[in-house]
C-alpha cells in the first residue's frame, strides 16, 4: 500500500518574509508556528485517508469529542535540522513513528503506518522550508506529530473516529538560559505514572500529572523535577519530559531501566548507541536515589545528565528534596556529558558523518 499523499489545498497561508526573519532571529521554544499543517482522518469504516496539507489555524471540535472527556490522545516530537549545504534533515523518524504505534496501541487509538508518518513530515517541511532556522548555534524546528479521538460520543469506549495532525514551530535552545546544569528537586508527593498505567506511552495524561511537580520544583528553586517510582518511592523514574543518566568515576554509564512507567526515549537509546562506541560500559538497571545520593557524596557518580528530544542532553548540577541538598561532581558541565551531547548534535546537523544511519533527508 502507498503512503498518504498529504496534497495541498488551495487556500494558502504566509507570513511575511520580514516577519518570520524576525522570529527565526529568537524563536525561543514552542512560541510560533508555521504557515502549514498535516492532517489526517481515521474511521472504523474506512481507515486511514482524507489526508492533506492545510493552513495553521484552529482545529474545530464537536464540545462532545472523545478526546476532552477521556484523554484519548498521543503525540510526538522531533526536529528538523538545516545542513551546511541548506538540505533539510530529520533524526530517526522511523523511531518516532515506532513509538506512536507503541503509544496508540494502549491508548486503543489507530496505528499510523510508518510510510504516512514519515510523508507528513515531509509534506510539512517541504511546504514550510523557509521556517527551517540557519543552524548559527542549535536553531531547528521542532516538528509535532499528534492523533487524538474526535469522534462525537459521550460512551466510554475507543473512538470510532480519530484525527492525525504535525504541527510545526521554530525552536532555539529548550531551556532560555541554554546549556546550564540543572537544579532537579526530588519530589515525594508526586508520581508521574505507575506499573501497569501509560508511563511508556507518550501522551498528555503523564505530562498533566507531572506539573504540580514542576510546580513543587520551582517553589523550591529547581529548574526540574525529579519522579520516583509510583509504588516504593526509592528508584529513579524519569525528569517531567526527561531520561535521566548518572557516569560513574570507572566509566559505567548507568540509565533507569525500562519497566513501563518510564518512556523509551529516542535520544536515550541514541546516547547508550554512541556511549557504547566511546567504549563506556552501558548499564539498563534500577537506580535507587539513596544509593545515587550516597555515590555523589562519595565521588562514585561523578556526572548526571538528562535527555529529550527538545533539551537533547543538559548536565545536572544539584539535587534538591526535603532532607537537604547534593552537588553532582564539581556542580558544573561534565566533560562526558558535553562530549555526548557534542558528537549527537553535530551528527544532528551533518558536521560529522552519520555512521549509524540515523538521518532522513526531508528536503
Amino acid at each position: 500500500m502507498s503512503a498518504l499523499a498529504f496534497t495541498p489545498t488551495s487556500t494558502t497561508r504566509r507570513v511575511a518574509d520580514d516577519e518570520r526573519a524576525r522570529i527565526l532571529a529568537d524563536p525561543g521554544f514552542g512560541r510560533y508556528y508555521t504557515d502549514f499543517m498535516a492532517r489526517a482522518r481515521w474511521t472504523e469504516q474506512d481507515g486511514w485517508g482524507a489526508a492533506e496539507l492545510v493552513p495553521f489555524g484552529p482545529v474545530q471540535l464537536s464540545p462532545a469529542a472523545a478526546v476532552l472527556h477521556y484523554g484519548q490522545e498521543i503525540f510526538e516530537g522531533l526536529k528538523a535540522f538545516r545542513h551546511p549545504d541548506g538540505s533539510v534533515w530529520t533524526f530517526r523518524p522511523g523511531a518516532n513513528a515506532e513509538r506512536m504505534q507503541r503509544s496508540a496501541r494502549r491508548l486503543a487509538l489507530p496505528e499510523l503506518p510508518v510510510a504516512d508518518f514519515l510523508a507528513s513530515l515531509q509534506a510539512v517541511v517541504a511546504a514550510d522550508e523557509p521556517w527551517v532556522p540557519e543552524a548559527t548555534s542549535e536553531e531547528s524546528l521542532y516538528l509535532r506529530p499528534f492523533m487524538f479521538a474526535s469522534e462525537e460520543f459521550l460512551g466510554v469506549r475507543a473512538s470510532h473516529c480519530v484525527d492525525y495532525y504535525v504541527i510545526a514551530s521554530p525552536a532555539g535552545p529548550y531551556f532560555p538560559r541554554g546549556v546550564q546544569p540543572l537544579v532537579v528537586w526530588i519530589t515525594d508527593e508526586y508520581a508521574r505514572a505507575g506499573t501497569g498505567g501509560t508511563g511508556a506511552a507518550k501522551c498528555g495524561g503523564n505530562y498533566a500529572s507531572s506539573l504540580l511537580g514542576k510546580r513543587e520544583a520551582a517553589e523550591n528553586g529547581a529548574d526540574e523535577v525529579l519522579f520516583l517510582d509510583s509504588e516504593t518511592h526509592t528508584s529513579i523514574d524519569e525528569l517531567s519530559g526527561m531520561n535521566v543518566f548518572a557516569l560513574t568515576r570507572d566509566g559505567r554509564l548507568l540509565t533507569p531501566a525500562l519497566t513501563g512507567s518510564i518512556l523509551e526515549g529516542v535520544t536515550r537509546s541514541s546516547i547508550l548507541q554512541l556511549a557504547r562506541d566511546r567504549g563506556l560500559a552501558v548499564a539498563e538497571e534500577r537506580l535507587v536515589m539513596s544509593e545515587v545520593l550516597e555515590k555523589l557524596g562519595t565521588g562514585e557518580i561523578t556526572e548526571m545528565f538528562a535527555c529529550g528530544t527538545a533539551a537533547v542532553i543538559n548536565p545536572i548540577g544539584e539535587f534538591r528534596a526535603r532532607g537537604g541538598s547534593w552537588q553532582v561532581g564539581d556542580g558544573g558541565s561534565g566533560e562526558t556529558t558535553l562530549a555526548l551531547r557534542q558528537e549527537l548534535t553535530d551528527i544532528q546537523y551533518g558536521r560529522i558523518p552519520d555512521r549509524h544511519g540515523w538521518l532522513t533527508r526531508l528536503v
